[in-house]
């Protein structure tokens, strides 16, 4: 086949695409797929393809066109070998089913390794269940919700791919080929920012789950890592619910950035980890018309609700960030600790809410909070506290004019969109004034950038506080840590950020662990 890039349609435009194709090319196409789309609304309102297309005399064609958006199709194929002799003498473990721990598995799975899966929380169906009557009543499940529990953080969220990592043994390609297998939509394949949406994120980790099944694996819920015994500096079991030990010589580590009373456990084990620096901060919400105004002007109307990234350096150097943004959807309640509350965003397949919200964070260093390994969690755990305190037990939520003026806030234009309760407040009093600082001179910036953003009934809601993990459990080149058979993997052990990202580092650790063993 034969990759063309760079080929602009106006959205307006309702011929087929293989026709727009044969025009700008001059050949007739027996076949193509989307390979890339993007949105150009710099001017004129476009889309940005990349196709690769089938036509007869190739060869021929690719020789009489030098243009360098036109070239043949590269290999592009995702290769698991197998060429680890040393037998496996128990069988793989795998502490968490978040994107890491799920990918991970299913390749593993998939080529005869037939891990167990163990996970703190609940399956997906009684999780969702759980987490909507936290929502209502506030009864926090400290093992199941937001944050644990089949699927990971990630399900909870707008199930955002798109990452900016180099990809050049195309393991993100083949996570996506994973998620469309397992009824994920289509055109994550080609989408410039592809999303599934959390309700259809749920049915794609369930039927993972039972395909990792049917491959040999297993699942275990409400399974909590307690212990690891260690022989010889390698594992040689582990105990789950204080209780049960089960035989465990190669144990991944995919426990999520929130899992903090495992690295304790870790930490005890003289396992090997270091700080690694993070960020904390608000959301904000805006009205999704205005954020679709700003960025496609008087087109606004004619594409789905649009989304932003927004990054600024201030005068004292410290970097301000907008991150996981969600168009059409909700700021939700995501605390997993008793007395403290964080928060996340969230929005469903159809991004149809009317409200579009993103974290707005400040990047933060162990100059911050001290130089222990767990004083990042320490400063996480402070702040989460006081944003419960604040809200007494509900969301913070600020009007920006009223954040500006250091005001506490009794009214909004328009109301806050929240999963759980929210109370107005006065987020100056949660957030150090470095970071309140950070935000409003960031603020004045972004205006320039989306002209809608600084408007006085914007709303910022508290606290922003797991945008990554604070520790970084270490590996070696093979993936392993100071321990024999221990391997860190995904966003909590500090290698990833983000469901794709994740899931490809579950990739790499499958692959580290059959260069070594055969199933």
């Amino acid at each position: 086949m034969i990759r063309v890039r760079n080929i602009k349609v106006n959205i307006d435009n309702n011929t087929s695409l293989d026709k727009i194709i044969e025009k700008k090319l001059n050949v007739k196409v027996l076949n193509y797929n989307i390979v890339k789309k993007s949105i150009d609304a710099r001017k004129e309102l476009l889309f940005v393809y990349t196709f690769d297309i089938e036509i007869d005399n190739e060869e021929e064609f690719l020789n009489k066109n030098k243009n360098i958006d036109i070239f043949k199709t590269p290999q592009e194929d995702y290769n698991f070998e197998i060429t680890g002799t040393n037998p496996v003498t128990s069988r793989p473990i795998i502490v968490g089913s978040g994107p890491a721990g799920l990918f991970l598995g299913y390749v593993l799975a998939e080529n005869g390794y037939k891990p167990l899966i163990i996970e703190r929380g609940e399956k997906i169906e009684d999780r969702v269940k759980t987490v909507e009557k936290f929502w209502e009543s506030n009864e926090l499940n400290p093992d199941s919700n937001v944050q644990f529990g089949e699927g990971g953080a990630g399900t909870f969220s707008d199930g955002k791919l798109n990452t900016l990592v180099k990809d050049k043994l195309f393991r993100m390609k083949k996570v996506f080929e994973i998620f469309v297998e397992n009824g994920a939509p289509e055109e994550i394949m080609y989408d410039y920012k592809p999303h599934i949406g959390t309700d259809v994120l749920r049915t794609v980790v369930t039927n993972i789950r039972n395909k990792i099944i049917s491959f040999g694996g297993e699942f275990r819920y409400n399974t909590k890592l307690t212990d690891i015994n260690i022989t010889n500096d390698s594992v040689s079991s582990i105990i789950v619910n204080d209780k049960e030990e089960i035989k465990c010589d190669y144990l991944f580590l995919a426990i999520g950035h929130s899992a903090r009373d495992t690295f304790k456990v870790l930490q005890s084990k003289n396992i090997d980890m270091k700080s690694k620096p993070f960020a904390v901060g608000v959301r904000i919400e805006h009205r999704q018309e205005d954020i679709n105004r700003s960025l496609y002007k008087e087109h606004y109307n004619k594409l789905g609700p649009a989304s932003y990234k927004l990054t600024y350096n201030t005068a004292s150097g410290r970097g301000v960030y907008s991150f996981c943004m969600c168009p059409g959807g909700y700021v939700v309640n995501a605390s997993s600790e008793k007395n403290r509350l964080a928060i996340n965003g969230m929005s469903n397949y159809k991004r149809d809410s009317k409200i579009a919200n993103s974290a707005l964070v400040v990047s933060v260093t162990p100059k911050d909070y001290g130089e222990d390994l767990f004083d990042g969690v320490r400063f996480q755990q402070e702040l989460e506290e006081k944003a419960y305190k604040l809200g007494n037990g509900k969301i913070p939520c600020q009007k920006y004019v009223d954040f500006v003026n250091n005001k506490e806030t009794t009214s909004f234009e328009f109301e806050p969109l929240t999963k759980g309760s929210y109370a107005g407040s006065n987020l100056n009093l949660l957030l150090p004034k470095y970071i309140t600082e950070s935000i409003k001179e960031a603020m004045t910036h972004f205006k320039k950038q989306i002209d809608c953003f600084e408007k006085d009934d914007s709303i910022l809601l508290g606290i922003e506080s797991r945008t990554s993990s604070p520790i970084t459990i270490i590996r070696d080149e093979q993936g392993e840590s100071n321990i024999k058979g221990i391997y860190p993997v995904g966003e909590g052990a500090g290698y990833a950020g983000g469901i794709t990202t994740s899931a490809m580092d579950g990739l790499k650790q499958a692959e580290n662990f059959a260069k070594k063993y055969r199933p």
